[in-house]
């Protein structure tokens, strides 16, 4: 389905959210961080930032350095992760976050996020953002998006069939494994349009949920 950001109506009975793009704005730490660690392996600061977004580190390490031991990866991945909770200067809500969160209490959402249990409570909370009941950590998955693991278990947990979940997402590694996963995505932000969303949004503003009688969920979108 090509991508349109006229406005529509997807019917579904979950939402599942990804963090970092989609609910919190934290690029101005993602780049200061990465590339840093573009500087210190000699890699092109511009090259690395097309790759790391949506994945969790070692992935996006594995990816741009595949020579090296995942051993080394998963290392570096743990250090960085520890720099990126210590750094929340500039990290904020996307536009529209706060009262779409509140608009889905009590009603199944999860979040699914390439984040730790610390980094996404410290981002979420450094943006003024609720945490879902239901959520999906990197601590959760032995695979990181793109592959589909995090969002069929968040659907799992919920109780909900994967085709019954719409994912919220602003990275290529993300679109693609809720596409993989067998879910609708809306894409959210400038990152979104180019990788195959089935609608796009420029932020959680033109997006509304309503709860349906019959246990659906109206997402309006545009």
């Amino acid at each position: 389905m090509t991508a349109t950001a006229a406005p529509t109506v997807l019917t579904a009975r979950a939402l599942l959210l990804d963090m970092d793009g989609t609910l919190v704005n934290s690029d101005a730490v993602v780049e200061r961080i990465w590339r840093r660690w573009a500087e210190r392996h000699g890699l092109d600061g511009d090259e690395v930032m097309k790759v790391v977004h949506g994945r969790q580190g070692h992935a996006s390490m594995a990816v741009l350095l595949p020579d090296r031991p995942m051993e080394q990866n998963l290392a570096d991945n743990a250090r960085m992760l520890a720099e990126e909770t210590a750094d929340m200067d500039g990290v904020v809500a996307i536009p529209g976050a706060p009262e779409f969160l509140a608009s889905l209490r009590g009603l199944p959402h999860a979040l699914v996020t390439s984040a730790d249990v610390p980094l996404s409570t410290a981002r979420m909370a450094a943006a003024g953002l609720e945490l879902p009941d239901v959520r999906v950590t990197a601590e959760s998955v032995g695979a990181s998006k793109p592959d589909p693991e995090g969002f069929l278990k968040g659907a799992a947990e919920l109780g909900v069939a994967p085709a019954e979940c719409v994912v919220f997402e602003d990275s290529g590694a993300g679109i693609a494994a809720g596409k993989a996963a067998g879910m609708r995505v809306v894409g959210v932000g400038p990152r979104a349009g180019v990788h195959g969303p089935d609608v796009v949004v420029r932020d959680l503003t033109q997006v509304r949920v309503e709860a349906r009688a019959d246990g659906t969920l109206g997402i309006h979108v545009g």
